[in-house]
């Protein structure tokens, strides 16, 4: 999104130093709404009540970003929005939202309302409609979030989100205790927006979020789930560093904890572990399923810390204790199967191109056990990896990951066979060849690829047809 022209950052202020709706007037910013949106803030505002783009669309636009979607508040109640719009889906009538339908494309329309006792530290008991937009807008969670536009009164900001994002930082609306207290989440989401946007955590909603963080246990696992992902993906995941040490990863992530009390005394380590994995985190590139299998890489390295005669510390086995924890992590997250078992496979064989100088014959067995799909994800793991950790022989792990890069490729563009897929021979051939359908099929299957495993030129029909007449 771009401005018509640059705003002006400076804010006015009433006489008691307070920020008020008409100084929105007074800035010369101009946000570029889409058609769509235009078109139905303009048709509210003709049927004599007030519209304004809010929220994250605004903020994106003041960044100079492109928002994903427009959301819209209105002083007119539902079934007034309703009878505006030939099409319209109740998505959230008894909190005042109504979806507005344009050419497929939805908007939600969102009454000006008050929320009620928050009694589940999520959601409020019932919402009051209210006339007053400063209304709405005191009952949102940051100031960043709590901005309103239209092109009729230009930027309402009552709490000062535009001074927060010059001064970059992420600040509560009012008082955070009872922002935090209303709806833990927001503890979450605080993190989440400066690991986003690179701010810093005002000072008092730092502390709010700190004293709240065991009311973080009334939050589902897909809501903490989601902001977790959110909060990896974005391009400062090792922001998660505040959720330590501000004492909230005890509430949904303590293995986390322990990570990062868990020294390693080691010349290839420079950093206790969690610290190498937040570096880590850094260094790969922002894929949902990369950046899971970097932040739980190493994290059963505490269950495994041994140490020798000097204080060298080991973590003998760790990658199979990781993809352990990694899975029990995430089903108690709730991730979807396909992301778990991706993400403890990559964990599981993190190591595999980190380690020995491989040969061809090594790639195609490393292929074999790990998945085509997986392994061709395991280069940018184990530079993750390597650059997390001190210099030493930093240069020689590097070229060790491109010879697997560069083999694994070779394979690739030979078409060399390495699962049973590949092989020149399937189970319909045996059973054509006067084999009785059975175990024994699969067994003589598994023995022909270990033999093109080893020998790539052997992968030819005829030739395997031939060689498991042996096995009969």
């Amino acid at each position: 999104m771009k401005y018509d022209k640059k705003p002006d950052l400076e804010l006015e202020k009433n006489d008691e130093g307070k920020f008020d709706i008409d100084s929105g007037k007074k800035r010369d910013i101009k946000i570029n709404i889409p058609p769509k949106a235009q078109y139905i803030i303009k048709t509210i505002e003709d049927a004599g009540f007030e519209a304004y783009a809010v929220g994250g669309c605004v903020r994106d636009s003041l960044l100079g970003r492109e928002p994903q979607d427009w959301d819209i508040t209105t002083s007119a109640k539902p079934g007034q929005v309703k009878a505006l719009f030939p099409r319209t889906v109740d998505t959230g009538l008894q909190h005042g939202t109504v979806t507005v339908v344009l050419d497929r494309e939805g908007f939600e329309v969102t009454t000006y309302r008050v929320d009620g006792k928050y009694e589940d530290g999520r959601h409020p008991r019932e919402v009051t409609f209210t006339p007053s937009l400063e209304e709405d807008l005191k009952r949102r969670d940051l100031t960043i979030n709590a901005m309103a536009y239209n092109d009729t009164r230009g930027l309402v900001d009552i709490f000062g989100g535009l001074e927060d994002i010059e001064k970059k930082r992420v600040r509560c609306v009012g008082d955070p205790q009872s922002r935090f207290r209303e709806d833990a989440l927001r503890i979450l989401r605080a993190i989440r927006f400066s690991a986003q946007l690179g701010y810093d955590i005002e000072e008092e909603t730092r502390q709010a979020l700190a004293e709240l963080a065991p009311t973080l246990s009334r939050i589902s696992a897909e809501r903490i789930q989601a902001e977790l992902v959110k909060l990896v993906t974005s391009p400062n995941p090792d922001y998660i560093r505040v959720a330590y040490e501000t004492g909230v990863t005890r509430f949904f992530l303590p293995e986390l904890d322990r990570a990062m009390e868990t020294p390693q005394n080691h010349p290839h380590h420079c950093y206790n572990v969690g610290e190498h994995i937040l570096h880590s985190l850094k260094t790969v590139r922002a894929d949902k399923v990369l950046r899971l299998a970097m932040l739980f890489h190493d994290i059963g390295k505490p269950e495994t810390m041994t140490a020798d005669q000097e204080g060298i510390t080991h973590f003998h086995g760790h990658a199979q204790v990781s993809a352990d924890m990694a899975g029990e992590i995430m089903r108690r997250l709730k991730f979807d199967n396909d992301t778990m078992n991706r993400v403890c496979r990559l964990v599981l064989y993190h190591d595999y191109c980190n380690g020995a100088v491989p040969d061809m014959r090594l790639v195609r067995r490393a292929v074999n056990k790990t998945g085509e799909d997986i392994f061709s994800m395991l280069f940018e793991v184990a530079r993750a990896d390597i650059m997390a950790q001190s210099d030493y022989c930093r240069q020689e792990k590097l070229d060790n990951v491109d010879l697997w890069q560069r083999l694994f490729e070779e394979m690739q563009a030979q078409k060399q066979c390495v699962s049973l897929k590949s092989l020149a021979v399937t189970g319909n051939d045996l059973i054509a060849a006067g084999w009785e359908t059975g175990r024994g099929i699969g067994e003589v299957l598994q023995k022909l690829l270990e033999l093109v495993l080893e020998q790539p030129e052997c992968n030819v029909k005829e030739y395997l047809l031939a060689e498991a007449e042996k096995y009969r």
